[in-house]
């Protein structure tokens, strides 16, 4: 591959959608990376090597995923609009490390997605679907090693926040358990072609060597529980898990949280003793 990147200019970007008579949808977030050292970034934060296998979500216009075929073994790379997969076809038809899927990440079998072993996922993903896909990624038994993506900076700060922060959630709990997290750069929108409403940060998230808590945690049994207590987040902890947990108070003892506690309070570790205890069946 030309290890040169293409469509690093407005005028380019809009000459080429121009010639596919393509307008980008802002509900799919398709706002095409326009600047060449934020691709730089994300290539150097995930240590992209030759015998390195990526996941790249939401390719666009291929800009990162020329770069990362110049640099890695293979490439995986997921776009749900059919325009730009049938381009993106034509445009890396000589490049037999690149594996195209048209369809919906959401729709796709993460794990089979991440078969090989270590694959990296490396990515600007699509706004609409960032915290969610990141969320399911803490469901899989393997989840990647490193993951280094672009996301609205709203998200970045859900990701980052700590107990106490009115940030601190679900999104929080779920990947800080996994994955030490950090801010890498805050990206503005002049760097995207069309430019974005909102801000946007790059983030890299570095799975841990022993996840918080422990590693025999039942992944859907954490997620309910967290995402019961956080839409009573009002409530104390020894209140709002009543007719969930089938002995609250209890099960607060062994996890070491005072009944007074609020979701907002715990850290991740706790959280994942805390969903050890039985709970209700669903109604």
């Amino acid at each position: 591959m030309d290890a040169q990147p293409i469509l690093t200019r407005p005028s380019e970007v809009r000459a080429l959608l121009a010639q596919l008579d393509f307008r980008p949808a802002r509900i799919l977030g398709q706002n095409f990376l326009i600047d060449r050292n934020i691709l730089n970034i994300l290539l150097r934060e995930a240590d992209v090597q030759p015998d390195d296998a990526v996941l790249e979500v939401g390719p666009g216009l291929g800009v990162l995923t020329a770069a990362l075929l110049d640099t890695v073994k293979t490439v995986t790379a997921v776009e749900k609009d059919k325009r730009l997969a049938a381009y993106l076809r034509e445009r890396f038809a000589d490049a037999p490390s690149l594996r195209l899927i048209q369809a919906d990440i959401l729709d796709c079998d993460l794990a089979a997605l991440l078969a090989a072993p270590e694959t990296k996922l490396v990515a600007n993903l699509p706004y609409a679907i960032a915290a969610r896909l990141l969320v399911e990624l803490t469901a899989l038994t393997t989840p990647p090693p490193c993951i280094v993506v672009t996301i609205q900076r709203e998200v970045a700060e859900r990701l980052t926040a700590t107990p106490g922060m009115k940030d601190y959630g679900l999104l929080a709990i779920l990947l800080q358990r996994l994955y030490d997290i950090q801010t890498v750069k805050h990206v503005t929108p002049s760097c995207f072609w069309p430019p974005p409403e909102v801000q946007s940060s790059i983030v890299k998230l570095t799975r841990r060597a022993h996840p918080l808590g422990g590693t025999a945690t039942d992944a859907a049994a954490l997620r309910s529980l967290v995402r019961h207590a956080f839409s009573r987040r009002r409530k104390t902890l020894g209140r709002s898990l009543r007719g969930f947990l089938v002995d609250p108070i209890a099960a607060l003892k062994a996890a070491d949280i005072p009944p007074t506690a609020r979701a907002e309070e715990i850290p991740p570790e706790k959280w994942v003793t805390l969903s050890t205890a039985p709970q209700l069946p669903s109604p």
